[in-house]
């Protein structure tokens, strides 16, 4: 759902899906290709929210400030399930994994990775291509040339998925058998880990 708040609309670029379920409020800018999935709140009251191109915030995903805070998520960041980014500035083809939260005025450096379920404190700064992890959260080691380019495939994935909910997905009523001729087709996609093994 999509609301004004004190007569500010947001705007989002035709290109972009935002779920039917998800909430964008108020001071909100998002750019071309980015996906938004259901029950992400992005709430644009008290402060801006700036969400460049070919972003990807994936469901339960938590966007918002202090007052007269402005939040940048830079081209290509992804956002993944349940995190919360708070006043924060995300820097380009950066990856804030599950359940992670950034606080305010972090800034994190483009092609950083943050772990699942870490937690960056207020006023941290970390240069480009940090892998971050913990709780308290911090820098372990350099994102390698391998991991940057599985997570740039990966939002690649989301960027198509904008495109495809547009032309594919509606509102339907739920079957109650399995038809026999059903096929489904999934992306092909490995992760940089797996290749490993």
């Amino acid at each position: 759902m999509i609301y004004s708040f004190k007569n500010i609309i947001p705007v989002i670029h035709e290109s972009s899906f935002v779920h039917p379920q998800a909430c964008v409020t108020g001071n909100v800018i998002i750019g071309k290709n980015v996906y938004i999935g259901p029950s992400a709140s992005i709430r644009g009251d008290w402060g801006q929210i700036i969400i460049e191109d070919g972003c990807n915030i994936q469901e339960n995903t938590t966007i918002h400030m202090f007052p007269g805070t402005t939040v940048i998520l830079k081209e290509g960041a992804h956002i993944g399930h349940g995190a919360i980014v708070h006043g924060a500035i995300i820097g380009k083809n950066c990856m804030v994994g599950m359940n992670a939260v950034v606080m305010d005025n972090v800034e994190l450096g483009d092609e950083s990775i943050v772990g699942a379920l870490s937690f960056i404190k207020a006023n941290e700064i970390f240069e480009p291509r940090s892998l971050i992890v913990g709780n308290p959260a911090k820098k372990i080691k350099e994102v390698s040339d391998e991991m940057i380019k599985w997570k740039t495939s990966g939002t690649e994935l989301y960027q198509q998925l904008s495109n495809q909910m547009h032309e594919h997905s509606k509102a339907c009523e739920p079957l109650r058998t399995i038809p026999s001729n059903r096929t489904i087709e999934y992306p092909n996609y490995k992760t940089w880990n797996q290749t490993k093994q």
